[in-house]
């Protein structure tokens, strides 16, 4: 009679750490979460064309977006969906746990790791274009040029001199060596090129220039010449979603001349009409709050307009911009349209809005979204990378079945 063998001892239980490693490296909730990003990809791109293209971003793939409701021809879907951009995170943490510390290694397995790392460095580059990207608008009637872009939200102070009409030696100061200058706060900038410099403070992120006449300061605020600025919360789309593109930054400011003697407060501001113009020596300076101003590479022509609109509504079905790029002696043809932008020279031009100069004019203007992305080229390098990876993959296991096939033929 042969003994009994020993009973087989039991697993230990997992962790709480190790169960929480299996729960992220899974490949459940990688295809919970890739059939998210395919919902929320298809909702926003039928909502894009009823808001825009940077709304439709905005809510759907921004950081701040952690759940919403998607929306189709002003009708509001009752199915809450998590922000693209916290699934697109959650994605990568779970092909780099599963794809690349669980999964199988060897020669055998290079493949899969290879594809699986180009994915990891797609999602790597929508972070990196997220938060390190410029994104402005050009807005362009039909017949005319343009050479450069405005900033979404950057609102910067620039000084220039006035020479024969036109501004020369601007000097420009920028947003983020302003907003911290709230009341209280004051900062010198040196203009070199200026026979003075400027001390700026009392930096408001919406604000409006009011006279004193129409309306008295409420908390005692700084004076000048005969206005002062009243702040204002930020504003809001007409669907009660913050629109901080539409805030007009303001500031109070001190001309400094070179023997140290400031100027009375003046008033620097972007909903002002006109820039603050001093003189000095017989020469002429402005200074003016705006939004960051782009200079292009090149300069687009808008050579016609075409929105396509749904039978019977004047919702339109697309927009289409023939424009002419001009670069030094050379001219291009393209067409930029919704999900079909122009790229070029570090820039992408997407298809973003539109409109009429004036309701008796027939003329049209369109508007595109600019984007400076340092990661543009990222994505197209990481499919490179995944199809290498599936290639290694395939002739792998191409290898071992041929390989299978000869050992059973042998005697």
């Amino acid at each position: 009679m042969e003994p009994s063998s020993p009973d087989t001892p039991a697993k230990p239980p997992r962790s709480l750490a190790g169960r929480i490693f299996d729960v992220l490296s899974g490949f459940g909730l990688a295809t919970i979460l890739l059939l998210l990003m395919g919902l929320l990809t298809w909702f926003a791109t039928l909502e894009q064309v009823e808001v825009g293209l940077y709304l439709t971003l905005k809510k759907y793939f921004h950081w701040q977006s952690f759940f919403l409701l998607p929306e189709i021809k002003g009708k509001i879907v009752p199915l809450p969906l998590p922000g693209g951009y916290w699934v697109g995170a959650l994605l990568l943490v779970n092909l780099t746990l599963g794809g690349v510390i669980r999964i199988r290694k060897g020669w055998k397995h290079a493949g899969n790791l290879i594809a699986h790392a180009g994915i990891i460095f797609m999602l790597v580059a929508g972070g990196v274009a997220h938060h390190f990207s410029e994104r402005g608008n050009m807005a362009l009637p039909e017949g005319q040029t343009s050479d450069t872009a405005e900033d979404y939200f950057e609102y910067v102070v620039e000084v220039a001199e006035i020479t024969d009409g036109k501004p020369r030696d601007i000097h420009v100061i920028r947003g983020k060596h302003l907003t911290d200058l709230s009341a209280g706060h004051n900062r010198l900038f040196r203009l070199p090129a200026m026979p003075f410099d400027l001390e700026i403070g009392g930096y408001l992120r919406n604000a409006l220039p009011v006279a004193i006449t129409e309306r008295a300061p409420a908390s005692n605020e700084l004076v000048a010449d005969g206005y002062y600025l009243m702040s204002r919360p930020d504003e809001v789309n007409d669907r009660g979603e913050p629109a901080l593109e539409a805030n007009t930054a303001a500031c109070y400011g001190r001309i400094v001349d070179r023997d140290g003697t400031k100027s009375t407060p003046i008033i620097l501001a972007g909903a002002s009409f006109h820039p603050f113009t001093i003189e000095r020596d017989g020469r002429t300076f402005t200074l003016d709050m705006r939004k960051r101003l782009w200079p292009m590479p090149f300069t687009v022509q808008l050579d016609e307009f075409i929105a396509d609109f749904h039978p019977g509504t004047s919702r339109p079905a697309k927009f289409i911009s023939k424009i002419t790029r001009i670069e030094h002696d050379s001219a291009a043809k393209v067409t930029i349209q919704m999900n079909e932008p122009m790229r070029y020279e570090g820039l992408t031009f997407f298809q973003a809005s539109y409109g009429s100069q004036s309701s008796n004019s027939g003329q049209m203007f369109s508007v595109f979204e600019v984007v400076r992305n340092p990661a543009d080229k990222w994505p197209e390098y990481s499919l490179y990378v995944v199809t290498f990876g599936m290639l290694v993959t395939f002739l792998t296991k191409f290898g071992g079945y041929l390989a299978a096939g000869s050992r059973r033929k042998k005697p």
